[in-house]
């Protein structure tokens, strides 16, 4: 059956079905358009969604899986169906993009304006190089799914909003290099997007040592994300990557820090890391909206550069899907 024989018979069904067309779950139909376009079997054997709490990040990683698979088999002639289609790639909270390696925009379902400029200075409000993060996430074999966190704003919209994109680099039968993207706004905080964050700056910190404490403390780099910032401290507890403010002004004794409980999670993890090279705890903390206990999850993980051992973490909300 041709792609566009597919196509009509994908917009008779959901006509059939007004029910379904009313359905505002985040970018189910572009994923069900792509299905009908490549196939379904054994399309994600070699896609890992594991990792992942949340429907709507692995809706979004096959989503734009499936558009990088199309484009890298049809090269041209996909890029051209997206522009004839550029309707399907879009909803209300996420739409897909391609750029070349320069960071020229070739097609962009959301803000069709930005096509054919060169975004490669383009930096988001709170300082982030959204390029070059980008460009960086993509070769990053920590970051299997390139994701990159920075602000951006809705179409249609005035102000910005948090996002997260995942991305896929594919090379077209023609030669050329592109990069698929497509991201949530308003994310869910994944596990996974902190542990990229604490392995990449554990592996800096192993290569430069405390030369890399400036760099990782830098919110404006990749370890650090909306409310996720990386620390570092000594097996002792001295910090050396303050979580709060500089250590000369605030002597946080790391090791007798406790939940709202009571547990000791840094002295249980510390433990841990002397058999292990990273550790997840769990623990009590107030939500500053409504004073309500939550349930934080912290990654540690170890460094050790020139024989002295660095652990280096971060924190966020528990994953909790509905």
């Amino acid at each position: 059956m041709k792609t566009s024989d597919k196509i009509i018979r994908h917009h008779r069904l959901f006509r059939n079905f007004p029910r379904l067309q009313k359905l505002q779950i985040t970018i189910f139909i572009p994923v069900i358009l792509l299905l009908v376009i490549t196939g379904c079997s054994g399309k994600y054997e070699e896609l890992d969604l594991s990792m992942y709490h949340y429907r709507d990040t692995k809706n979004l990683v096959k989503f734009v899986y499936d558009a990088a698979q199309f484009l890298e088999k049809e090269g041209g002639a996909g890029l051209e169906y997206f522009h004839n289609n550029r309707r399907h790639f879009r909803t209300k909270d996420t739409y897909l993009y391609v750029y070349d390696m320069d960071f020229n925009c070739v097609f962009h379902s959301g803000m069709e304006n930005l096509e054919n400029l060169n975004l490669l200075s383009i930096i988001d409000k709170n300082g982030k190089k959204v390029s070059k993060l980008t460009l960086r996430a993509l070769e990053d074999e920590t970051n299997p799914h390139s994701w990159v966190h920075y602000t951006w704003w809705e179409p249609g919209k005035f102000f910005p909003v948090p996002k997260s994109s995942c991305h896929f680099k594919v090379t077209t039968p023609e030669g050329k290099e592109y990069f698929v993207g497509g991201g949530i706004n308003y994310p869910q905080e994944e596990q996974e997007f902190m542990r990229i964050n604490v392995d990449n700056a554990a592996e800096l910190i192993e290569e430069k040592g405390h030369n890399a404490f400036v760099e990782i403390s830098d919110p404006t780099s990749d370890y650090n994300h909306r409310e996720v910032s990386i620390f570092a401290f000594r097996p002792d507890g001295k910090i050396l990557i303050s979580p709060v403010l500089e250590d000369s002004l605030a002597k946080i004794e790391l090791l007798e820090c406790s939940d709202e409980v009571g547990n000791k999670p840094f002295v249980k993890a510390v433990k841990e890391l002397q058999e292990n090279n990273s550790v997840w705890e769990v623990f009590l903390a107030k939500n500053r909206f409504r004073r309500e206990l939550v349930k934080k999850c912290m990654y540690l993980r170890k460094a050790v550069h020139n024989h002295e051992i660095i652990y280096v973490g971060a924190v966020t909300d528990l994953p909790n899907p509905p």
